[in-house]
């Protein structure tokens, strides 16, 4: 499933991949809520979305969303992020839309988002979204690239390149990251390193849920090229177990989610914000561990899921960590 991933982390919209990509980290962190740490699971199947009666929110996503660590202030507008990114992934996962129905109740998404009236309680999220937007003075360009990812996963269901895969994430992760850097007032300066995170994020969350997102959507998101160099087949990621052919493939991802995550580690330094430079320091901690699960684990036999105690590892190391690089300035 698209999910909306947590940039720089903070959801409170987002993930999916809604509450933007990422709720409470450090939140999870310091009282450990099992539900945060599970991923989101199977959409409902329902053929008439409505944003109001989404199952999911921020305690379903795989990172937290929108957590005690960002401003108070700010977090109502996280949510709101959030719920409008919840809504149009749930469009794009509807199994009983067609890809042309889904085109057009996205379309519509983006159409209310940027003013359009005419358009029915469906889209509330959106009308929220502009509100807020205008509100604090960020751009309608982040809400508008993630329908666009979405329109992709209506129409494309195979990635045969590593390059592919990231210029989908560019618009399906990324935006996340960019809404919360312009949220905090930071410079675009810091987006390369949100958007190193924000696409490792859901790379990793593409291989969490490859099995579900084949067998359920029909959606494979492991590089074609790759599993071809190695011997696999599409077929492969339906299997419960991992065999050689696509545990070397998945090993390679993972090395593509490492060098993504060097780039990622500079963010928190990058940024002015105490509280956003905390908030994703804990959420990089967080990646890096759901890293080593992935390799040492099989996410065809089982949910790679984050523990309790990653949770406030993460949460006390990174919420320290964070606080201190704040404003100390990437390295070039």
């Amino acid at each position: 499933m698209s999910s909306v991933v947590e940039p720089v982390i903070s959801d409170a919209p987002i993930d999916d991949r809604h509450e933007a990509t990422m709720n409470d980290a450090a939140a999870s962190a310091s009282s450990p809520d099992p539900a945060a740490a599970r991923p989101v699971k199977k959409k409902t199947r329902r053929s008439h979305i409505n944003d109001a009666t989404s199952g999911k929110n921020s305690k379903n996503e795989n990172f937290p969303v929108g957590s005690f660590l960002l401003p108070k202030r700010l977090r109502p507008h996280v949510a709101k992020f959030y719920r409008y990114a919840r809504a149009i992934d749930d469009v794009a996962d509807d199994p009983n839309l067609s890809p042309e129905e889904k085109v057009v109740k996205l379309h519509a998404f983006r159409a209310v988002l940027e003013g359009e009236k005419g358009f029915g309680s469906d889209y509330d999220s959106a009308r929220a979204l502009r509100l807020s937007l205008a509100e604090t003075g960020v751009t309608t360009r982040h809400g508008a690239d993630l329908v666009a990812a979405f329109v992709q996963d209506a129409n494309k269901n195979r990635y045969q390149t590593w390059g592919e895969l990231l210029g989908y994430c560019e618009l399906s992760a990324n935006p996340v990251g960019r809404y919360l850097l312009d949220l905090h007032g930071e410079d675009e300066a810091g987006y390369r390193y949100s958007d190193a995170l924000c696409t490792a994020l859901q790379i990793i969350n593409h291989l969490q849920d490859c099995r579900d997102d084949y067998l359920l959507l029909n959606r494979v998101y492991i590089i074609g090229d790759w599993m071809a160099e190695e011997g696999a087949k599409v077929s492969d990621v339906s299997l419960r177990v991992l065999n050689p052919a696509m545990r070397r493939v998945t090993m390679r991802m993972l090395d593509g989610c490492e060098d993504l995550m060097a780039e990622a580690k500079q963010l928190p330094s990058a940024l002015k914000s105490k509280h956003l430079a905390m908030e994703s320091a804990v959420i990089i901690r967080l990646a890096i561990r759901l890293i080593k699960l992935l390799r040492n684990g099989d996410p065809l036999a089982e949910r790679i899921d984050l523990t309790k105690f990653d949770f406030a590892s993460a949460g006390m190391r990174g919420a320290i960590a964070g606080y201190f690089s704040a404003g100390s300035g990437a390295k070039p």
